[in-house]
């Protein structure tokens, strides 16, 4: 069993002094929070749109926001009898009138419609949503977030300090946020596992021990079974899983960052150094040391938010690899960058050139209809360079249909399931780079991405 040593108060200190909230800051979140409770109940009255109540929820509203994020959840809240489509036309007609006083607006999509505006610098969401009597009887996904805010508000009391370190922790290990793109560790999920460990030392110590099924059910009422790495049983619903979006790698590196942590704590684990973008020379270099071949499918990044984007762009690596593996290429690993106006999708070969040269082997000779139908495909059937028999099966050389994994990819890439939309970006046009052609590619947050790849 592993001993730790204990987190050091003055490291504990030193990060909370770089992320906690100042007075200040506090104050003007408060008031720009009460503006927007005003801003709205004037347009649902200007609107005449009775019953309507207006709740801050979200880490704002839990006193756990790290200093410098600006983000407030404003969920506008309708009567349970509400029709869905109601919901949705009165909803964004009162934020739309909201959002007259903001700097910019920009339509969302979830469940279902919500407005993302810029007020006075603040990341706001307005939100329309049901106010149901239990997280049990939903109306539409979005209805759990104030029993969300009420559970932790009820129990965090005290320990918010604990939440916020643990926040940057899980940023300093690339594995805070549970958007489709991070598939990591959400706000409300950091925070229930402050509330059941106690503490952002206890529960890294507990963490460093974790396991895939690893099940945690605070009020000891879990309806179903998951299959998750992590299960962290929803206490306000006991049918979900918080921490479904975790990925089983993500999980893996929190599990790794922890125990490296306890080994020996230092504030390199909140704030990592930022790595430089890769320069031309040190790549060309890095690729003569490897001796593999390096291939980067290049394509325009579809205009569509990344909860959408991500997963087409994981199915297309999977894609990828998979039709290289198809085609007798070994790959050693893929990886996904996406910026605007280019997304790119790598992939590492031992090698991207094969020979020209395939065995084809057969059924064994006295197996007789088969291997007869067998042989008279390939006797003398045109790109056959010859046929024996070899351990009692007949065997045919023939040449290869894509010697190169560059020219697989440019003929067959668009026959892959890529999901729609990167599909209809691959379809207008892609080109694929490999090795030293990759140093075409400038945009500096690739060149970190590349950094690390190599």
């Amino acid at each position: 069993m592993e001993t730790y040593i204990s987190i050091p108060e003055d490291l504990k200190l030193a990060v909370l002094e770089k992320i906690k909230p100042t007075e200040a800051e506090r104050n003007e979140l408060m008031a720009v929070q009460e503006e927007l409770a005003a801003e709205v109940k004037a347009a649902a009255e200007k609107l005449r749109i009775p019953d309507i109540f207006v709740k801050m929820v979200g880490s704002a509203a839990r006193g756990t926001w790290l200093s410098g994020t600006h983000d407030i959840d404003v969920f506008i809240s309708f009567p349970e009898e509400t029709s869905r489509e109601e919901l949705e036309v009165k909803g964004m007609k009162i934020a739309r009138e909201v959002a007259k006083h903001a700097e910019h607006a920009e339509d969302r999509h979830a469940e279902h419609p919500y407005l993302n505006i810029t007020y006075k610098g603040f990341d706001v969401d307005l939100v329309p949503c049901f106010r149901v009597p239990s997280a049990c009887q939903l109306k539409s996904a979005v209805d759990r977030t104030p029993f969300h805010n009420e559970f932790v508000k009820s129990r965090i009391n005290g320990r918010e300090d604990e939440v916020l370190l643990m926040k940057q922790f899980m940023r300093g290990g690339g594995v805070y946020g549970s958007e489709l793109k991070t598939q990591g560790f959400s706000g409300y999920l950091t925070e229930l596992l402050i509330i059941h460990y106690g503490s952002f030392e206890k529960a890294l110590k507990a963490a460093s021990s974790w396991k895939p099924g690893k099940k945690i059910d605070i009020m000891q009422h879990s309806e179903l079974k998951h299959d998750e790495p992590l299960v962290m049983v929803d206490p306000t619903d006991p049918k979900r899983n918080v921490a479904a979006a975790l990925s089983l790698d993500k999980f893996c590196m929190f599990i790794d960052h922890c125990r490296e942590f306890l080994k020996s704590p230092g504030i390199k684990f909140f704030f990592p150094a930022s790595p430089m973008p890769i320069e031309d020379k040190e790549f060309l270099e890095k690729l003569e040391s490897r001796k593999s071949s390096q291939l980067a499918v290049v394509f325009e990044t579809p205009d569509v938010v990344d909860d959408v984007l991500y997963p087409q762009l994981y199915k297309m690596e999977q894609a990828v690899a998979s039709l290289a593996s198809e085609y007798d290429f070994s790959v050693v690993k893929t990886g996904v960058w996406s910026g605007k106006p280019e997304t790119v999708i790598m992939l590492e070969l031992i090698s991207g050139t094969l020979p020209n040269v395939k065995k084809r082997i057969g059924p064994p000779v006295w197996v007789r209809e088969h291997a007869e139908k067998f042989k008279a495909k390939y006797e003398g059937a045109e790109n056959v360079f010859g046929g024996y028999i070899e351990g009692g099966k007949y065997v045919f050389e023939v040449q290869r249909k894509y010697p190169t994994a560059k020219g697989l990819l440019e003929e067959q890439l668009v026959n892959c399931s890529l999901g729609k939309h990167v599909h209809q970006s691959v379809s207008t046009g892609f080109e694929v780079l490999e090795d030293s052609e990759i140093c075409r590619l400038k945009d500096q947050d690739f060149r970190v991405f590349l950094r690390k790849w190599v």
